[in-house]
């Protein structure tokens, strides 16, 4: 015969429970384990219904993205009358940084280049969230242009890819030297940089 399990409580499932965390880019690039905190409802001995805090270890797998739900089974809420808790969804959120823009797996980032090394060509040293590259900026580049480092972007099957768009940054003309230095390139290279408007 059925009936009520010892107690007179129904056996019921616990409800799932939904909770987000942000992380860093880099965590996404290596994997991370975070502590978070957690509040739910629980009954005390009496019956009364209170809140409590409870920390959970979390690990962030490899190669996570924006938006990503983990499934943490049985960190939900309490089952009753015995039966199993629900699972805890946690949504992954990153962390602004002002350094990077991310699209799904595909990161962007703006590297500034000085005149020279986008005219004749360099090697440079730029900082990615997974360490520090060496990048060759062809010769004759120009500002705003975009260069794709395949597999770069954040972990997965297959990766993303990391985008480095070039920014022309120039020297102030503070110094004496430096006026000089300018005005002797304005009478040898008879550039005109709005030739293609017509000026």
């Amino acid at each position: 015969m059925g009936g009520l399990p010892r107690g007179g409580v129904a056996a019921a499932r616990g409800e799932d429970s939904h909770a987000s965390i942000v992380i860093d880019l880099a965590d996404s690039y290596r994997g991370a384990t975070r502590t978070i905190t957690l509040r739910a409802p629980e009954a005390d001995a009496r019956g009364r219904v209170v809140t409590r805090e409870r920390n959970l270890d979390v690990s962030i797998p490899k190669g996570v993205t924006e938006g990503q739900q983990l499934r943490l089974s049985g960190q939900g809420q309490p089952g009753r009358g015995g039966a199993a808790a629900g699972d805890l969804y946690l949504e992954i959120h990153f962390k602004p940084d002002p350094r990077y823009r991310v699209e799904g797996r595909d990161v962007f980032a703006t590297v500034p280049v000085a005149p020279w090394e986008a005219a004749l060509g360099a090697q440079i040293d730029v900082p990615t969230p997974s360490g520090t590259v060496t990048v060759t900026v062809p010769e004759h580049s120009q500002g705003g242009r975009k260069l794709r480092l395949k597999g770069r972007g954040v972990p997965g099957n297959p990766a993303g890819d990391l985008y480095l768009l070039l920014e022309l940054v120039l020297p102030p003309a503070h110094s004496a030297r430096a006026r000089e230095l300018y005005e002797t390139m304005a009478k040898e290279m008879a550039f005109n940089p709005r030739q293609k408007m017509g000026a």
